[in-house]
C-alpha cells in the first residue's frame, strides 16, 4: 500500500448526510473550474427561469389568480366612461409675397413640422379650455362642477382643470389631420365638448390672425407717419440750401443727379466751349487761305523784281569789293551805298504792287478769327472755375439730396406693405377646418373587461415571477446540478432522487431497477473515473450539517462496490453521533483501535451483505477530535487498505467539527454530500474551505433529495420503468440497522 491510499492529494469539502434515494448523474468530464471564491451565480437562462416558475408555482398561480380578481373588482366598481372624436385638418398659411417687376403675388408655404407642433400646442392650452368651459357654460353645470363651490371665478378655474385632464390631442402620423377626444361619464357631454373645441379652436385662429393684422396696421400707420415727417423735413432742408447757394439743377433724370452738366454754369460751359471749338476752325481755315494766298504773291513778287534783285546783288558785291579798300564815308562809297538803298526800296515797291488788296483782305479775316478764339478761350476758362466753385457747394447738397431720396423710398415701401396688410386682413382665410365632428357615443370606452383582464393577467404573472425569483435567490441554497458546479465549483457525481416512502433504504436498494439503485449505480461509476486507478482505495463521505443523506449515502455505495467483487470495509467514522448499528455490546470499534494496538480484524464485523465489512464507532470518546488528529488513524487506514480492495469512511458534518477535515486529511478522496434545496451555499464553500485547508481532495460531490419536477429534471434509470417511481431518500430520523457478526 502506497502512501497516496490513505492520504488525498488536495483539500476538499465534506458534508452531513441523511438516507436518500434514487437520482442522476452528471460525470466529471461536464465539470469546468470556476473562479476562486466558491460563490458564483448561475447565470438566469430560460432553463433556470423555467426551472424557478415550476418550483415555486403555486406562488406564480396565486399571484396571477390575484391579478385576475382584482382586474374584475376594478372591472365592475369603475364608472363607464365615454369617449368622443372629432378630425380636424390643419393646412399651414401662405405667406405672399410681392413682386412689382411681374405684376403679381406669388406664394410661399411656411414650415409644417413647426406649424403643426405649435397648433398642437394650442389645442391642448388652458386658454381654450377656458373658452370652452365658457362657451358652454360648465361653472354652471352641478353636475360636471360640485355645487359646494359658490365663486364664478373658483367654479371657472376648476372646469378648466377638469377639461385640461380628459382632452387628449393626437396627431395622424404622415398627415395634417390631428383627432381631438374627450372623455366624459356622459356621452352626450362628451360629443358636446369635443365639438365646442374644434369650433372654439377654429374662432381663436381667426380672431388671433385678425388682431396680428390689426397691431400690425398700427404699427405701420405710426412708422408711416414718422416716415412722413422726416421726408418733409429732408425736402425742406434740400430746398433752402438750393436757394442759399445759388444752385440750379437743369436734369431731372437720376442718371443726371451730382453730375456738373446739371447747373447753368455746366451747360453753359458746354455751350461757349462748343462756340470755341467752331471759333478755332473758323480760325485755321483764314490762315490757311491767308498763307496759301502769301505763297502765291511771293512768286509773282520774285519773277518781277528779279532783275532789280540781281542789280543790288551786283552793287553789294562792289559795295564790298571796294570795302576792303576805302572807308564807309569815302564819297564814291556813300553814293553806292545810296544806289543800293534805292534799289531795295524799289524792289519793295514792286512786291507791294503785285500783292495787291486781295492779301490785305485775306490777312484781316484771319487776325479777327484768331481775336475771337482767344475770346472764347478766356470765357471757358471762366466757366471751367465756376463749375469747379459749384462742385465743392454741391457736396453737401447731394448729401441732403440722397437724404430726402432715402426718406421718400422708406416712405413708400411702408406706404405699400400698409396696402398689401389691409388687404391681406380683409381676406381672413383660416387654416383649420373640421373633417368630421363627434357624435354621440354609442357605448363605453371604459372599463373593457378584456383589456382588464390581460393586464391583471400580466401583472400577475409578473409580480408571481418576480417574487419567485426573489425568493429564489433570497434562498441561497444548492438546489440542482448545476449549482453545485456552478456555486462550488465541484464536479456533480450524481443527483439521488427523494424517497416518498418510509421503507428502510436497504429495502429500496434491493430493487435493483429502482430509481435509487440506478441513481447510485451511476454515482459508483462516477466514482471510477475520478482516479487514473479507478475508484479511490480510501473514501470520506461526508456532508456540510446533519440530515443531508451522507451515511445513507455511505451505505448505498459500499453494496454496489461489493457487487462488483471486490471487498469493501465500511467504517463508521462519526465517533459522536454513529450512523451504523448492529446490535452488539459497542465495546468494539473505531474508536478503541485509535486508543490501542490491536489489528483492525478484531473488531471488524461482517454484514448480510456479500463482501461489505463494517468497522463499527466503538464506545462514544468523550476527546473525538483529539483521538483523530493522532497518528494511529493513518496506520489503522494503512492497515485496512492491505486487507480490502475499498475503505469508505462515513465521517461526520463539517461545520463545527474538526472530525471530517481530521479524516478528509488522510482519506485518498473526499466525497460532499449536498441536500437539495436546504443546504446553504455559504455554509458548503466554508464546508470546502475548511477540508481542502486540512489536505482533503474532493474529488465531487453528490446532490440528494432532489425534486425532480419542481427543478425541471428528469434523470430516469433504467429502460422500461417509469422515472422517479418512488421519489428519493428520506430523512434520517433513526440509525440504520445492520445485521452484523464477528469475522472468524
Amino acid at each position: 500500500m502506497s502512501k497516496n491510499d490513505i492520504e488525498p492529494a488536495g483539500p476538499q469539502p465534506i458534508w452531513p448526510l441523511a438516507p436518500q434515494t434514487g437520482g442522476g448523474l452528471a460525470l466529471a468530464q461536464d465539470w469546468s473550474p470556476r473562479p476562486a471564491g466558491g460563490l458564483v451565480p448561475a447565470d438566469l437562462n430560460l432553463a433556470t427561469l423555467w426551472r424557478i416558475v415550476s418550483e415555486w408555482r403555486w406562488l406564480v398561480l396565486g399571484a396571477v389568480a390575484v391579478g385576475v380578481a382584482g382586474a374584475i373588482v376594478i372591472t365592475f366598481l369603475t364608472p363607464p366612461l365615454y369617449r368622443a372624436s372629432a378630425t380636424l385638418e390643419m393646412n399651414p398659411p401662405q405667406i405672399e409675397v410681392m413682386d412689382p417687376s411681374k405684376g403679381g403675388r406669388a406664394s410661399m408655404g411656411s414650415n409644417d413640422r413647426d406649424f403643426l407642433a405649435t397648433q398642437y400646442g394650442l389645442l391642448a392650452s388652458r386658454s381654450l379650455a377656458q373658452r370652452v368651459a365658457q362657451d358652454l357654460n360648465l361653472p354652471s353645470n352641478k353636475e360636471f362642477v360640485s355645487p359646494d363651490i359658490q365663486d364664478r371665478a373658483t367654479r371657472l378655474k376648476v372646469s378648466t382643470g377638469i377639461l385640461t385632464g380628459n382632452f387628449d390631442v393626437d396627431p395622424v402620423e404622415g398627415s395634417r389631420l390631428v383627432r381631438i377626444t374627450y372623455t366624459s361619464t356622459s356621452p352626450t357631454l362628451a360629443a358636446q365638448i369635443t365639438n365646442s373645441y374644434a369650433d372654439n379652436f377654429i374662432n381663436s385662429n381667426l380672431e388671433r390672425r385678425y388682431e396680428a393684422s390689426a397691431y400690425a396696421r398700427q404699427f405701420l400707420e405710426r412708422q408711416i407717419a414718422k416716415m412722413k415727417g422726416e421726408l418733409e423735413k429732408s425736402e425742406r432742408s434740400l430746398v433752402a440750401y438750393a436757394q442759399q447757394q445759388q444752385i440750379i439743377k437743369t436734369g431731372g433724370g437720376e442718371e443726371n443727379q451730382g453730375n456738373d452738366t446739371a447747373s447753368l454754369q455746366g451747360q453753359s460751359l458746354i455751350a461757349i466751349n462748343n462756340a470755341l471749338a467752331q471759333a478755332q476752325s473758323r480760325r485755321i481755315e483764314a490762315e490757311e487761305k491767308y498763307r496759301n494766298e502769301a505763297r502765291v504773291a511771293t512768286t509773282d513778287v520774285t519773277t518781277s523784281t528779279a532783275p532789280l534783285r540781281n542789280q543790288l546783288a551786283q552793287l553789294q558785291s562792289e559795295y564790298q569789293e571796294k570795302l576792303t579798300t576805302f572807308r564807309p564815308d569815302y564819297p564814291d562809297m556813300i553814293r553806292l551805298h545810296n544806289r543800293i538803298a534805292s534799289t531795295e526800296q524799289e524792289i519793295r515797291r514792286e512786291a507791294g504792287t503785285v500783292s495787291g488788296s486781295r492779301a490785305a483782305t485775306l490777312l484781316a479775316e484771319y487776325r479777327a478769327a484768331a481775336a475771337a478764339e482767344r475770346a472764347l478761350q478766356g470765357r471757358v476758362g471762366q466757366l471751367k472755375s465756376d463749375v469747379l466753385t459749384q462742385r465743392g457747394q454741391s457736396i453737401q447738397y447731394n448729401i441732403l439730396q440722397r437724404e430726402a431720396d432715402t426718406n421718400r423710398a422708406l416712405y413708400d415701401a411702408l406706404l405699400q406693405r400698409y396696402k398689401e396688410i389691409g388687404v391681406a386682413g380683409g381676406i381672413g382665410t383660416n387654416t383649420v377646418s373640421v373633417v368630421d365632428r363627434a357624435e354621440v357615443p354609442g357605448g363605453p370606452y371604459k372599463p373593457n373587461l378584456m383589456l382588464n383582464l390581460l393586464i391583471g393577467l400580466a401583472l400577475g404573472l409578473l409580480g408571481g415571477v418576480g417574487g419567485a425569483l426573489a425568493l429564489e435567490f433570497l434562498n441561497d441554497t444548492i438546489k440542482t446540478p448545476d449549482d453545485v458546479r456552478d456555486k462550488l465549483s465541484l464536479p456533480s457525481l450524481g443527483v439521488i432522487p427523494k424517497k416518498k416512502g418510509n421503507e428502510p433504504l436497504s429495502e429500496e436498494l434491493k430493487d435493483q431497477s429502482s430509481p435509487i439503485s440506478e441513481a447510485y449505480f451511476s454515482l459508483r461509476t462516477s466514482l471510477q473515473f475520478t482516479t487514473e486507478t479507478g475508484a479511490p482505495k480510501t473514501l470520506l463521505i461526508t456532508s456540510t450539517r446533519a440530515a443531508e443523506g451522507k451515511s445513507s449515502t455511505t451505505l448505498a455505495l459500499a453494496q454496489n462496490f461489493a457487487r462488483l467483487g471486490n471487498s469493501v470495509l465500511l467504517i463508521d467514522g462519526d465517533l459522536r453521533k454513529p450512523a451504523f448499528v448492529t446490535g452488539l455490546e459497542p465495546d468494539e470499534g473505531l474508536s478503541k483501535l485509535l486508543t490501542n494496538t490491536d489489528p483492525i480484524g478484531k473488531h471488524v464485523l461482517k454484514t448480510q451483505f456479500e463482501n461489505l465489512s463494517l468497522l463499527p464507532c466503538g464506545p462514544l470518546p468523550p476527546n473525538p477530535a483529539e483521538l483523530l488528529a493522532s497518528t494511529r488513524l493513518k496506520a489503522i487506514l494503512s492497515e485496512a487498505v492491505g486487507l480490502y480492495d475499498m475503505v469508505i469512511v462515513d465521517g461526520p458534518p463539517v461545520l463545527g467539527l474538526a472530525d471530517a477535515p481530521l479524516l478528509a486529511g488522510v482519506c485518498r478522496a473526499t466525497l460532499l454530500v449536498v441536500e437539495s434545496g436546504k443546504t446553504r451555499t455559504r455554509a458548503a464553500t466554508d464546508a470546502i474551505g475548511r477540508l481542502k485547508a486540512s489536505g482533503g481532495n474532493l474529488v465531487g460531490a453528490v446532490l440528494t433529495k432532489f425534486h425532480q419536477r419542481s427543478h425541471g429534471y428528469g434523470y430516469g434509470y433504467g429502460y422500461g420503468y417509469e422515472p422517479y417511481r418512488y421519489g428519493g431518500v428520506g430523512s434520517r430520523d433513526r440509525e440504520i440497522k445492520l445485521i452484523a457478526q464477528r469475522e472468524a
